[in-house]
């Protein structure tokens, strides 16, 4: 079972996001700012994680720059999800690191879509 980080600081709608993947068979860890999801990835080492960009403490991109240039989870893939819809916000997060960018009000069987393909191993 996959094992996903859901960095969120909207309580409800972290907790319908969980639900979801829940669902779907994922387990499902939770982080309510940007320090706490640091402190998550290290305790749990999640295979995904679906990040929010306006967080407290530390933003979604300063999260993923810190993952990303981690070598030991720079490997995990980032879904940014955000209410942030500019082609700007869209750039940096890819710069940052993102694996995938997602805009809310948000799908959710396009977000367990996007999970799933991001953790089918790619060949190389």
């Amino acid at each position: 079972m996959s094992k996903i980080l859901v960095v969120e600081d909207d309580r409800n709608l972290s907790e319908l996001i969980k639900m979801r993947l829940e669902e779907n068979g994922f387990e499902v860890v939770t982080a309510y700012d940007g320090l706490e999801a640091i402190s998550q990835v290290r305790k749990h080492k999640p295979d995904l994680i679906v990040l929010d960009l306006m967080l407290p403490r530390l933003d979604g991109y300063q999260v993923c720059t810190i993952i990303k240039n981690y070598e030991t989870f720079s490997k995990i893939p980032i879904i940014i999800l955000t209410a942030r819809s500019s082609i700007e916000a869209k750039e940096i997060a890819f710069k940052t690191g993102a694996d995938a960018f997602m805009v809310k009000p948000f799908d959710g069987q396009k977000l367990v879509a996007t999970i799933k393909n991001l953790l089918v191993p790619k060949s190389s």
